[in-house]
């Protein structure tokens, strides 16, 4: 399938690892020019250094600390640079895991603005000339989290369901402009941060963390954690041609692990 995305470029925030790699990898398989936007210059220049010679000439960089307050406008004004923002892949870090009752309001708030508030600015800033050119991509990476809390991560299901209100409603009033609004739902896919929460958990439990890696792919219905490549397949559907009729939806990439219907 023929996902239509030479000559068009994304802005993937979080890119120098994980998910927010794995996106811009499929993209740029597709054709498109990507620019990897993360808080570590070496860390993304890695990521750069990793890629196919061929495609490494169509890969930018934007350096920005979402927890800094002016980080969208440097992350807008450095992909621009290089050329208009055709596809916007939201994805920011999570928050720590702990008990529901043992919340912290400050780190609530200091969450908020490292994980909510840069997305909106940046959403904000870049779909106004989406909607000009009357064709664009939105894509908000979030967590499966928003459709079955997870117990342990109650700061995540919160902020990240904040996002899910906000671009739904916008994805209702740009749809006439050719401007899609999605988000995606991971499950337990093989990354450095679902390494580090198994490994949380074993802490808290003083058990081995293989014993709680192998527990929880137990519970998904595919047997297994997702790799980074499944999700940025779907990821890369999703900013293409032919998902130009998909808006204002929550895909879940989990394995099936969601059990609701």
């Amino acid at each position: 399938m023929d996902l239509g995305l030479n000559n068009k470029h994304a802005l993937v925030l979080g890119a120098s690892q994980g998910l927010g790699l794995a996106v811009a990898k499929a993209l740029l398989a597709e054709g498109a020019t990507v620019t990897l936007s993360g808080r570590s210059l070496e860390r993304l220049e890695a990521a750069r250094q990793s890629l196919p010679p061929e495609q490494q000439l169509n890969c930018h960089l934007a350096v920005a600390d979402l927890s800094d307050p002016d980080a969208a406008r440097k992350i807008s004004d450095a992909a621009q640079a290089n050329a208009a923002v055709d596809i916007l892949v939201n994805n920011t870090g999570g928050p720590p895991p702990g008990l529901p009752s043992a919340v912290d309001v400050d780190v609530v708030s200091s969450q908020f603005d490292a994980m909510v508030r840069p997305v909106l600015s940046l959403t904000l800033d870049l779909v106004a000339s989406m909607r000009a050119r009357q064709w664009g991509r939105i894509i908000t990476i979030a967590s499966s989290g928003v459709v079955q809390p997870i117990p342990h991560l109650p700061i995540s299901n919160a902020l990240r369901s904040t996002l899910v209100g906000f671009m739904k409603t916008l994805a209702g009033e740009v749809a006439k402009d050719g401007v899609t609004v999605n988000m995606l739902l991971p499950g337990r896919i093989a990354t450095a941060r679902t390494k580090s929460l198994d490994a949380a958990q074993a802490a808290r439990s003083g058990r081995p963390v293989e014993e709680i890696s192998a527990e929880s792919a137990a519970t998904i219905p595919a047997g297994r954690y997702g790799t980074v490549e499944e999700f940025g397949a779907v990821a890369a559907f999703l900013a293409g041609m032919p998902s130009s009729y998909v808006t204002g939806s929550m895909l879940r990439v989990d394995g099936g692990t969601i059990r609701s219907i």
